[in-house]
């Protein structure tokens, strides 16, 4: 994971050697987020949490088409799981809420004036993870493994005054947790709506 860091950090020493203009904002927005899994009773039981994003974007242009847009951003994952529909106990449903510090790195074609179509890699390095349910709630950080390695891809639109909106996927490759049966994996998704500003 030392080097996938590395890799990003080398990404954005290029992007700023070599950029023809730099400039910087902040995005917040919404996160439909879930968890897929290779167990279908799993996939069976779970559903999507509502939660949000924030952070700090900058885009670095190297020509009129073509920009780099690395972010820093705070996120909440997670679904709420249906134990009722798994077993025969009564109906008892708990929210996974895992908060990461993401860092996507997303390549942007502009097609049109200020229309965008984006893809890149992203990290996510956990910052809480719990279990949360009417009643109780759990810390299990522990029980995740504490990077996140994905990517995603979407669209967006930037005002000339620098106001931007952004819809974006973003598709897990990591095992979320730590202790996951041999050929079983759980991975995180959501769909993110954003609005921000470049200030420059």
């Amino acid at each position: 994971m030392k080097k996938i860091l590395f890799i990003f950090i080398a990404v954005f020493m290029f992007s700023f050697a070599n950029a023809q203009d730099i400039s910087f904002g902040l995005k917040a927005g919404l996160n439909l987020a879930s968890m897929h899994s290779s167990d279908s009773n799993f996939n069976d039981a779970v559903s999507g949490r509502t939660a949000f994003h924030a952070g700090a974007v900058a885009e670095f242009s190297f020509s009129d088409q073509f920009s780099l847009q690395p972010e820093v951003l705070y996120t909440s994952l997670g679904s709420t799981f249906d134990f009722g529909s798994v077993s025969r106990a009564s109906d008892t449903k708990v929210d996974f809420i895992a908060n990461y510090l993401a860092i996507p790195v997303m390549a942007k074609y502009y097609v049109a004036d200020g229309f965008s179509l984006e893809a890149g890699p992203q990290i996510g390095f956990l910052l809480s993870a719990k279990a949360k349910n009417d009643t109780n709630e759990e810390d299990i950080k522990d029980a995740y493994e504490s990077t996140d390695f994905g990517a995603a891809f979407g669209a967006g639109y930037k005002m000339e005054n620098g106001l931007f909106f952004n819809a974006r996927y973003g598709l897990g490759f990591s095992n979320v947790f730590k202790d996951a049966a041999d050929g079983e994996w759980v991975k995180n998704n959501a769909f993110q709506f954003s609005v921000g500003f470049m200030f420059n």
